[in-house]
């Protein structure tokens, strides 16, 4: 299949090499350019011209300001016709911005699923991420054979903003998750045990979990390259607490978890990978 793709960060190049290993042939176009370097693909000069041939055009970015310039800057999707196209937005948008994009593609013609994922760089690159998908089932049911490619589990919560919004109550549970890690780690350091040996211990105790197991080598090798960055998941936190804002909602564990990445990022660690928290408390 002919695919657009736009966005071409850790993760957005995670899943457009996916596909291409899926045998599709994608175009590309990346804000910087050098991003695109190694990807077997067709580099385009524009968004719109990265969909242009596109059936379907994914679009993974940082946030919602970053979609809405793709639709509406100069040669961006929007001077294309877009008749009978997919777009499928990867980007954690904030839930109030992902209806506007709803509505923008279907006053084009096109079929909008926002498809927020869950997971990282390595599941993008074995296929096994977790795609949240909000839109028509129409939409869906064309896209989902390509979606599976790329996600291992999917769920089709049609109602616009809903997949948006489960995102967001996710990492809630990520972000959380691992502040908590870091800080025991840190800690149980502080106490006298090998930090090897806390890892093991918490891998088979309270600390086990899906982020333990994605971020353990990390934690003990101290590499924060990142795969998701503290500026993502502050970004993240932050819509969150608009969520919780317009429903009345205290978020108590988020609203000290978003400061924690606060502080990470004040201390200039904005673009290391979020597990990188450690470093907070292990300072102490």
């Amino acid at each position: 299949m002919q695919i657009g793709f736009i966005g071409l960060g850790h993760l957005g190049k995670a899943i457009a090499g996916r596909l291409i290993d899926c045998q599709h042939s994608l175009t590309v176009w990346n804000r910087s350019a050098e991003k695109t370097t190694g990807l077997e693909a067709t580099v385009a000069a524009s968004p719109a011209e990265a969909a242009r041939q596109a059936e379907i055009v994914h679009l993974c970015l940082f946030d919602s300001a970053a979609v809405r310039s793709v639709f509406t800057q100069e040669n961006g999707l929007l001077s294309l016709d877009l008749h009978g196209k997919i777009i499928i937005d990867h980007t954690t948008n904030h839930f109030r911005d992902v209806l506007a994009f709803h509505d923008l593609c279907a006053q084009a013609g096109a079929i909008y699923l926002e498809a927020p994922v869950l997971g990282s760089v390595v599941p993008a690159t074995q296929g096994a991420l977790t795609v949240l998908v909000s839109g028509t089932k129409e939409g869906f049911k064309r896209a989902e054979p390509v979606l599976a490619q790329i996600g291992k589990h999917l769920f089709h919560l049609e109602a616009p903003g809903l997949a948006t919004k489960m995102k967001l109550i996710n990492n809630l549970a990520l972000g959380s998750i691992m502040a908590t890690l870091a800080e025991t780690i840190a800690f149980g350091e502080k106490v006298g045990i090998d930090k090897a040996t806390v890892l093991d211990i918490l891998n088979v105790g309270g600390g086990q979990s899906l982020v333990l197991t994605a971020k353990k080598n990390k934690l003990l090798g101290e590499d924060f390259s990142p795969h998701f960055s503290n500026s993502l998941i502050y970004k993240d936190l932050h819509c969150l607490q608009d969520l919780a804002y317009e429903q009345q909602q205290p978020l108590f564990t988020g609203a000290v978890t978003k400061e924690l990445f606060a502080r990470a990022i004040a201390e200039g660690m904005e673009s290391l990978d979020f597990s990188s928290i450690y470093k907070l408390f292990k300072r102490q």
